[in-house]
């Protein structure tokens, strides 16, 4: 028998919408903890003087952008039943956040951060734009073999790093909205700003919404 004081891992998938979209990660974690709390749910806390739930959200939203996919691990001291839990979560949750998923996960699994490879994104354009020409600029722009940009740390060093290996896919679908599929996570992250910036559009108005975080297998 386990002496291991998790009884259940639940791994949830979350959307976070409207004026939530402007909250923090770190002050999305505490509507988190306060939603769980208010849910009645035997949350499993960290030991010491300033315990903590033991919940895990899996990677850092940009402020600005909604999502559909955002995951969140949440350790319990005792067995549920989870099958009514979206519910029971959303009558107690600000306007905006939404759950759509909750499955069982192994006691141990890594770390939830550690195992997100990629995001896909879909950015849609306020303002109207020629799509063509925007896609003729993708293609020329994912066709060059090496990308080269310098990044510069909180100390102020700077590190030249290759971009194009964490752009998987970038193209303009039939409704003119710009699709990113781009590395996020220990290899990389690759902000949707960024890509805008590269293709001459940091200055357009839009709408950034993330559709998917893929776990590595």
């Amino acid at each position: 028998m386990s002496d291991s004081p998790i009884a259940q891992r639940l791994r949830l998938t979350f959307g976070k919408m409207g004026n939530l979209k402007y909250t923090s990660n770190l002050d999305i974690a505490k509507v988190w903890e306060r939603a769980l709390r208010r849910a009645n749910l035997p949350i499993l806390y960290t030991q010491g003087f300033n315990a903590r739930p033991r919940i895990q959200i899996a990677i850092a939203l940009p402020l600005g952008i909604t999502s559909e996919c955002e995951l969140i691990d949440v350790a319990l001291k005792e067995r549920i039943d989870y099958s009514d839990l979206p519910e029971r979560i959303m009558e107690v949750s600000p306007d905006g956040l939404y759950v759509y998923d909750v499955k069982e996960v192994a006691l141990h699994e890594n770390a939830l951060e550690t195992e997100i490879e990629s995001a896909e994104y879909r950015i849609t354009f306020i303002d109207s734009i020629d799509t063509e020409q925007l896609q003729q600029t993708v293609e020329t722009y994912m066709a060059q073999e090496r990308i080269m940009k310098i990044e510069r740390n909180r100390r102020g060093k700077k590190t030249a790093y290759d971009l194009r290996p964490l752009l998987y896919d970038l193209h303009v679908d039939d409704a003119g909205h710009l699709l990113a599929h781009v590395a996020t996570g220990t290899r990389g992250n690759v902000r949707p700003d960024l890509l805008l910036s590269e293709l001459g559009l940091g200055d357009a108005f839009v709408q950034v919404h993330r559709t998917k975080l893929h776990i590595r297998d």
